[in-house]
């Protein structure tokens, strides 16, 4: 009587064990796909210079300044 129930017992947990596992998978699938196609792997740094060249495209600030700023940048 208490063999069968343990053997239950082990069945149901390993049962929940594969159903985490593809739930993992998944999961794991997903953040690879997304990481690829679209996810966002720049620094902050490229942000930051991208930003600039574009203030710099839209006359916000002269080549002079530009220079300074993207040095600046740079160093950190």
């Amino acid at each position: 009587m208490y063999s069968e129930g343990l053997g239950m017992g082990f069945g149901s947990l390993f049962m929940w064990a594969i159903w985490i596992l593809i739930i993992f998978s998944i999961f794991a699938l997903f953040k690879l796909f997304f990481k690829q196609n679209g996810g966002s792997e720049q620094k902050p740094e490229d942000d930051s210079l991208e930003i600039l060249k574009q203030r710099f495209a839209r006359g916000e600030i002269d080549a002079e300044e530009f220079e300074r700023m993207k040095k600046t940048l740079m160093n950190r």
